[in-house]
């Protein structure tokens, strides 16, 4: 059996299974191998003190009585099927699921498998699922199409029944950061024995996954410093006029980010720099100077945004900027006509100088920049990996600035990103008014919308934001569909309220923010959408129900929609508090609005990450590891790749020629900043 075989070589793997594994990046034996479940289940065996509604366990029951599937008032189908058991009867409850009634029948026993609750003089649970697994830790995998676990454990167990992985570490790192060998890593990744050897499998992986990561971006900086050529651009004389005409003063931090900025596109080198700033600090303006700059030197430049709603806001206010200095400036979204997309491509083709403000669309292969000196990404995370090198692969040499609003700590973000030149703007400007955040207990809610009505009253806008789209029955979760419902024959009766989620076309939700920009809407009800750059600065009041659901970062970036004008402004965070640690965790909220300092309480919240939180491709192109939570073990892999990048030994250069032999058969597909 050779590793790089396809798929279809093994038993069970027919044409329609080899396309669908494909469709999924499984090609080889090797990709197979490697894709490593998104996280486990494990399963308690029954027992009075897990019948909790949270423990997952394995109950042994009898089917007593099936009542027929009905439609609840929100068009749910609702199923019953009554079991006894030995703790007592059980009402099992399933949604949407019609089909469930015909898979018992009553007097057959089963085991189920599922979360179970005591309640009264029965047992509760929501869509318990009949057990065929015979692991004590199942591996959960990302699944598409027809492709099931069971089929993918199938074919991972039919490759390690034939194969032994080579160790590729030296025995002294081995031991030294007491990680187990790559054979038994790989084996127990798919079929962990116990917890202690997942967990150990888990931080081997990790660490072998991090090593090739800093390895990646050692190359990448060095190819970039010593072999790539950009280009050299000249200061224009107009950059000091550009500067007077900005309507407020500029921030210290935004000057020094611009300075360093400039000098970087006068050396030969290419520029590939981080633009790092907390929510509302003006990274903006800082892009469009930079790009005024490249336009001068007679080049094109592109400046991307991830939704067409801040495309669009990046547009109004570059034609603002820029147009009384002569500047091109040209939108591309996926909305844009054809004639004047048309247009665009002529004038791009004819190396015209254009300043292009779009979505993804910008890297469509129709899209072909003659010219083009400089590119800028918003928000990058919310890029995938290949979105970005297909924009960069454009040209090569331009250069490349990519911001976030997504606060990092200074010294994580150095060895994260240290292929990239780092820029920070740490200071708000002049005169912007602090949000206040108050954190409310889920039982006070009514004071909570009768502060919403008060400011809407006083002419002001608000948004509330919430987890789910649509009401839940199974959930105590709240939704936008049932927050629209209640509060608009509620306390907010009469008030013009609209909904946005992410189900919704970029052309519904356009419509929707421009009337909320209009202040036609007065409030806005919706998930985490918003949660990008849109700028109202006429909405005071932001509302997240059921904030335990989120992130501290999430949460940060949510608030930052308001006290973007003159008027006060006001963050209420509505959670369940079951827990103290709940509690502490989202009072950091209250007491700081601090993007960085956030940031680093969020990382000493979270320690290390959870033994069952893994991840599957996540935008830093890491399949395991959390750059975030694992960050010590991330400095220990960074440290000791260092150690073999930079080695002489004969070890050094043989595990040196090994990784990068088989990194630099990828790198054309591989994203490097």
């Amino acid at each position: 059996m050779l590793i790089y075989d396809s798929v279809s070589t093994l038993k069970g793997v027919g044409e329609k299974t080899r396309e669908q594994l494909e469709n999924m990046g499984i090609h080889t034996l090797l990709d197979l191998l490697l894709y490593f479940p998104r996280g486990y289940d494990t399963y308690r065996n029954a027992d009075e003190m897990y019948l909790n509604g949270m423990d997952k366990i394995r109950i042994e029951a009898e089917v007593t009585k099936i009542s027929k599937p009905f439609r609840t008032r929100t068009g749910k189908t609702m199923a019953t099927i009554w079991f006894n058991t030995e703790f007592g009867a059980l009402k099992a409850t399933y949604f949407n699921m019609p089909y469930i009634t015909s898979q018992y029948k009553i007097g057959e026993t089963y085991q189920l498998k599922g979360k179970f609750e005591k309640k009264n003089k029965f047992i509760e649970s929501i869509n318990p699922i009949q057990n065929r697994d015979t692991e004590e830790i199942v591996p959960v995998y990302s699944l598409e199409g027809k492709v099931t676990g069971t089929l993918i454990k199938k074919l991972v167990r039919q490759i390690l029944e034939k194969v032994h992985i080579n160790e590729n570490f030296p025995e002294d790192i081995l031991k030294h950061e007491d990680l187990i060998d790559l054979d038994s890593a790989v084996r127990n990744l798919h079929f962990p024995q116990d917890e202690e050897l997942l967990s150990k499998s888990l931080k081997r992986m990790k660490f072998q996954e991090m090593f090739a990561y800093s390895l990646k971006i050692m190359i990448s900086r060095s190819r970039r410093q010593e072999e790539e050529r950009g280009i050299r651009f000249s200061m224009s004389p107009r950059l000091k006029l550009l500067k007077e005409s900005i309507p407020f003063d500029m921030t210290n931090a935004q000057n020094r980010v611009i300075r360093e900025i400039l000098l970087d596109q006068k050396k030969s080198a290419p520029m590939n720099r981080l633009l790092q700033g907390d929510v509302g600090s003006g990274k903006t303006i800082v892009a469009l100077v930079a790009l005024f700059n490249v336009l001068e030197n007679g080049y094109q430049a592109a400046f991307m945004a991830p939704t067409e709603i801040l495309a669009k806001q990046h547009f109004l206010e570059a034609e603002k900027l820029l147009a009384p200095f002569g500047v091109a400036v040209r939108l591309l979204t996926g909305s844009t006509k054809k004639k004047a997309r048309d247009e665009i491509m002529v004038q791009l083709k004819e190396g015209k100088p254009l300043l292009m403000v779009g979505t993804h669309a910008l890297i469509e292969e129709k899209v072909q920049f003659e010219k083009l000196g400089m590119i800028i990404t918003d928000e990058q995370h919310r890029f995938g990996v290949n979105q970005r090198a297909k924009l960069i692969n454009k040209n090569q040499m331009s250069e490349v600035l990519v911001m976030s609003a997504t606060p990092i700590p200074r010294t994580m973000a150095l060895t994260i990103y240290s292929d990239l030149d780092l820029s920070v703007i740490d200071e708000l400007p002049r005169g912007r008014k602090e949000i206040k955040t108050v954190l409310m207990d889920h039982a006070k809610r009514t004071a909570c919308y009768k502060k919403v009505l008060d400011e809407v009253q006083k002419g002001r806008q608000a948004y509330i934001v919430t987890p789910l789209i649509d009401l839940d029955e199974e959930s105590d979760l709240n939704s936008v569909m049932g927050l629209l419902d209640e509060l608009s024959k509620g306390t907010l009766k009469g008030i013009p309220m609209a909904y946005l989620h992410g189900k919704m076309t970029s052309k519904e939700k356009e419509q929707v923010m421009e009337s909320f920009k209009a202040g036609e809407i007065k409030v806005l009800i919706s998930t985490t959408v918003i949660e990008v750059g849109i700028n109202v600065p006429n909405a005071s009041m932001m509302v997240i129900e059921n904030a335990e659901r989120f992130g501290l970062a999430q949460l940060h970036q949510l608030r930052g929609r308001v006290g973007r004008g003159e008027y006060q402004s006001y963050c209420i965070m509505i959670a369940q508090m079951k827990s103290q640690s709940t509690r502490e965790r989202l009072e950091i909220m209250v007491k700081s609005n601090d993007g960085f300092y956030i940031a680093e309480e969020d990382l000493k919240q979270r320690g290390t990450g959870q033994l069952f939180g893994v991840h599957q491709s996540g935008h830093s192109g890491l399949m395991l590891s959390d750059l975030a939570s694992d960050y010590e073990l991330f400095l220990k892999a960074n440290a000791y790749a260092r150690t073999v990048y930079l080695g002489n030994t004969e070890e050094d250069q043989r595990m040196k020629d090994q990784f990068l032999h088989k990194l630099s058969q990828n790198l054309n597909y591989i994203c490097l900043n």
